[in-house]
């Protein structure tokens, strides 16, 4: 183990490092290619040294998610503010969120992953309800606010999931700012012919 590696673990990064190993790798291979021992052995450390902050398998996922739904709640907030008008903030957030898929496509795979455990819904840190909040002041919203919020979070999340699988020609996705673009040029698509 390097010394770098022993001083960093004995600093309490270990939960850190681990994340960050576990990341890379499910970018690498994908859900099915995670296991705490290569995580380990990645960030330097012994096979049992994960248990001290992970129960198993599930519970790095649930970290995983957890982290990325904390970051695209901070991301959507920051998105929005200074924005007053209801369809300019739900646009912002939902710019927001597609740009967190690109730029973190392994945290969103996970943050909706069937592999998370039961528990999984408690990791949302209020990512969801910002939305669902925005939505629900939009124009036509009060019949069925929540259902306001669901086509909107549709939009977003299906744009978020064709771009992540490279369903999107890649002239109109080869950034994060061509991304935002995209959102904000398809949201002003879908209100046409609602407005």
């Amino acid at each position: 183990m390097s010394r770098r590696r022993r001083a960093s673990y004995h600093h309490g990064d270990l939960r850190a490092a681990l994340l960050e190993a576990a990341v890379g790798l499910i970018g690498e291979r994908g859900l099915h290619g995670l296991s705490l021992r290569e995580c380990a052995r990645r960030a330097g450390v012994s096979h049992a040294a994960p248990y001290r902050h992970f129960a198993d398998r599930g519970a790095l996922l649930l970290a995983i998610a957890e982290q990325g739904f904390a970051w695209l709640m901070e991301a959507g907030q920051k998105a929005m503010e200074g924005i007053d008008e209801p369809r300019a903030r739900i646009d912002a957030y939902g710019a927001a969120y597609v740009r967190f898929a690109y730029e973190r496509p392994v945290h969103h795979r996970v943050m909706f992953s069937s592999e998370l455990p039961e528990s999984g819904d408690a990791t949302d840190s209020g990512a969801f309800d910002l939305l669902m909040k925005a939505a629900a002041v939009l124009p036509g919203a009060d019949d069925d606010p929540t259902l306001t919020g669901l086509a909107s979070w549709s939009l977003v999340h299906g744009l978020s999931m064709l771009i992540l699988d490279q369903r999107i020609p890649a002239e109109k996705v080869g950034s994060a700012a061509e991304v935002e673009a995209l959102a904000h040029e398809l949201f002003r698509q879908w209100r046409g012919p609602l407005s």
